[in-house]
């Protein structure tokens, strides 16, 4: 019997087979046909220590016998409490109020929202976003909005409003700082990036100075700096958030994917205090317009505040810089292949391209690729040609390994 299920980012006409999972644990996958399955990319970057790490799985379980759901407009929960308490002591001080969404999609949305809204309440007619080239920001309208045009929102076109893009990177990326002053002058509303690292655009590496100096035009001009690090966030790039590693703060910050480990959906949107101010009034139209049925659910908040305990007291940054160490040096044995091209690595994610200088979606080794590593047991996803590697923390040697030799097969198949 055919299925029903309409599955995101699948071609159904071409036929490929759908996998049946029934568990997981550790880093790999099992599927209902008896294979073992590597999990190299964490199950789309989600998936961060592991799969069913006992302590967020207990979390969830005593959550779900006592309280399931509520309203969480005029009400609050224990989970939600404890977890925001938690994210405010581990995320930059600065960023004091915490507002939960369901996914990194959402979190951008919500984002948005609060710099239009911050300049709406001050009455300055701010309305313009910049954004990066080669960006994405997930997959709802305004996310939509502020990603690249592309394939991805190519049918969507009417429905997406128009943003200032700044090129991406090159170089010293003085071109982009260039850039970035030039529009700022305008007063635009916000700047919105992916910190580090452009991921579904073609896992695209830029300098922490880069970062940095964005970060010190858009102070000078008083525009909103907001870091999407829904997939950098987490210990990805090496340290608990990208932006850390250009010493900067934004205004408004996303996260989701690694909040809860990768086991339930949640995301958060953090603000500074000059954010939330500007929405709070004895006045009801000022107050921010934005929630889901499922905001804080209570379930995904404990998984969350099981997470945080994870980081708290285990040496996860190690486990980050070990994993960082052995992704470098197995790409570093494979760059010298004659197919590897743009070898690069940043924390825990190494990518490459595969016989091609630039990455392309919908380049027709894609669906090979895919095939190539589903055949051997590995749940690798190349964006197009470009192949990378973002395991959980937890792989060990012998994964990794697998993972990269078949990787090394692939390169002399295709190449």
């Amino acid at each position: 019997m055919t299925s029903p299920v309409w599955h995101p980012f699948t071609q159904h006409g071409l036929g490929e087979p759908i996998p049946l999972v029934t568990h997981g644990e550790g880093a790999a996958l099992h599927t209902s046909d008896g294979r073992r399955v590597i999990d190299a990319i964490s199950s789309w970057w989600v998936t961060t220590h592991c799969h069913r790490h006992p302590r967020i799985m207990a979390a969830i379980a005593e959550q779900a016998g006592r309280l399931d759901q509520i309203i969480f407009a005029g009400w609050t929960h224990e989970p939600a409490e404890t977890l925001a308490r938690g994210l405010t002591a581990i995320m930059p001080p600065s960023l004091t109020r915490v507002f939960y969404s369901d996914s990194g999609s959402t979190a951008v949305e919500v984002a948005l929202k609060m710099a239009l809204g911050f300049w709406a309440n001050r009455g300055e007619p701010r309305h313009r976003v910049l954004v990066m080239e080669h960006s994405y920001h997930g997959d709802t309208i305004g996310a939509m909005s502020v990603g690249a045009r592309s394939v991805f929102n190519r049918a969507y076109e009417p429905l997406l409003f128009d943003v200032g893009t700044l090129p991406f990177p090159a170089g010293d990326g003085q071109a982009t700082l260039d850039a970035c002053e030039a529009a700022c002058r305008a007063h635009p509303a916000a700047l919105i990036v992916e910190p580090l690292v452009l991921g579904a655009g073609g896992m695209l590496f830029y300098p922490p100075a880069v970062l940095a100096g964005l970060r010190r035009i858009c102070e000078a001009h008083g525009v909103l700096f907001v870091a999407d690090e829904v997939m950098t966030g987490w210990g990805r790039t090496g340290t608990l958030l990208a932006c850390e590693q250009a010493g900067i703060v934004p205004d408004i910050l996303c996260l989701s994917k690694g909040l809860t480990g990768g086991a339930v959906p949640l995301a958060v949107t953090m603000a500074s205090e000059a954010i939330f101010e500007a929405h709070w009034s004895a006045d009801r139209a000022r107050m921010f317009f934005h929630s889901s049925s499922y905001t804080a659910n209570p379930i995904a908040c404990a998984a969350g505040a099981a997470n945080l305990g994870i980081w708290r007291d285990e040496p996860v940054l190690e486990r980050v810089a070990s994993l960082g160490r052995r992704q470098e040096a197995r790409l570093a044995a494979l760059s010298g292949h004659r197919a590897v091209r743009n070898p690069r690595t940043a924390g825990t994610i190494a990518a490459f391209e595969l016989g091609a200088a630039e990455g392309a979606y919908l380049s027709e080794l894609g669906p090979r690729l895919l095939a190539h590593f589903r055949e051997r047991d590995l749940l690798v996803r190349p964006l197009g040609n470009t192949i990378y590697v973002m395991p959980p923390y937890c792989i060990d040697d012998a994964d990794l390994d697998r993972v990269w030799i078949d990787i090394a097969e692939a390169c002399d198949r295709f190449g």
